[in-house]
């Protein structure tokens, strides 16, 4: 895969990741400071993750998912469905 692939890819995957994030988070009524209390994270990280500008670790989404009341499996399964969802 060359590199401009790549970085669209790991562009849409972040775009979709962050749709999930705040969707999951606006339904459990947190707020991002809380998310990043209640996970362990700093909410700017949140915030970030929240806007596509990056991606979590798996570490970090074990951790959201925990807070969010939904497995990584499930997690993940909404990104996936959102990527194809992603304006590119």
């Amino acid at each position: 895969m060359d590199n401009k692939l790549e970085q669209d890819l790991n562009h849409e995957i972040a775009q979709a990741f962050a749709v999930v994030l705040k969707q999951l988070r606006a339904k459990t009524g947190l707020g991002q400071e809380e998310l990043a209390f209640k996970s362990g994270l700093h909410r700017t990280y949140i915030s970030q993750m929240e806007r596509g500008l990056k991606s979590p670790s798996l570490t970090t989404i074990y951790k959201l998912s925990m807070v969010l009341g939904i497995s990584m499996e499930q997690m993940m399964a909404l990104v996936e469905k959102e990527v194809v969802n992603v304006p590119t």
